[in-house]
């Protein structure tokens, strides 16, 4: 990923928290069938390993984690909120003309080799860990122990887990850090004035 100085975030618990906000990832690994994308809710233990490491799991069929090299890094993507940029939104633009449209945007890339869980405790602490997150703050909250033991059971055997041990953590927050105060005024306005949660979003994290 090529990442200009100005846009650079280097600081973990930032990336962390992107992560943990928009969990849901894009693993890329490279297998006999070559690069191949698979998309995933992760979980994030900041505090295994020294930058971290993400839990997923996969159906049993699928065939990436037989075909995982433990001795490979894998490639996985989080995506912040994005945009489109209007040129009209910078009030330089007014005396210049000299200004384009671009895109501004949040992303995380996180490297790590896989390594292949299948151990039936891990797996239900596993679960138990995802669904306790996604579930939170529903009425009533969904749990494990809802669904009777011996479908859980035959559920929990077609699913295969995965760890990956952080080697690699880069971002790029493309957050107008290039452009003047006055101009990442106006672009914060301008998205603002979008009206879509990710455009809100992104204008809060800019200012």
């Amino acid at each position: 990923m090529h990442i200009p100085a100005h846009f650079e975030e280097s600081r973990a618990d930032v990336l962390h928290n992107l992560i943990s906000q928009r969990p849901f990832g894009t693993l890329v690994t490279f297998g006999p069938a070559g690069i191949e994308a698979n998309h995933l809710p992760f979980i994030l233990d900041a505090a295994q390993g020294p930058r971290g490491t993400l839990q997923c799991h996969v159906a049993r069929a699928n065939a990436l984690w037989r075909e995982a090299d433990p001795g490979t890094e894998a490639l996985v993507i989080f995506q912040g909120p994005d945009a489109y940029v209007s040129p009209n939104w910078y009030p330089g633009k007014q005396e210049t003309q000299r200004a384009v449209p671009t895109w501004n945007y949040m992303v995380v890339h996180a490297y790590g080799a896989l390594q292949v869980i299948q151990d039936r405790a891990w797996l239900r602490s596993h679960l138990e860990q995802l669904t306790r997150r996604h579930e939170s703050g529903r009425n009533p909250a969904w749990q494990l122990s809802d669904a009777p033991a011996d479908y859980l059971l035959r559920m929990t055997k077609g699913v295969v887990g995965i760890e990956i041990p952080l080697t690699r953590l880069l971002g790029k927050y493309k957050l107008s850090q290039n452009r003047s105060a006055a101009d990442r005024a106006g672009v914060a306005e301008g998205l603002r004035r979008e009206g879509t949660e990710a455009a809100k979003d992104l204008a809060e994290r800019m200012m």
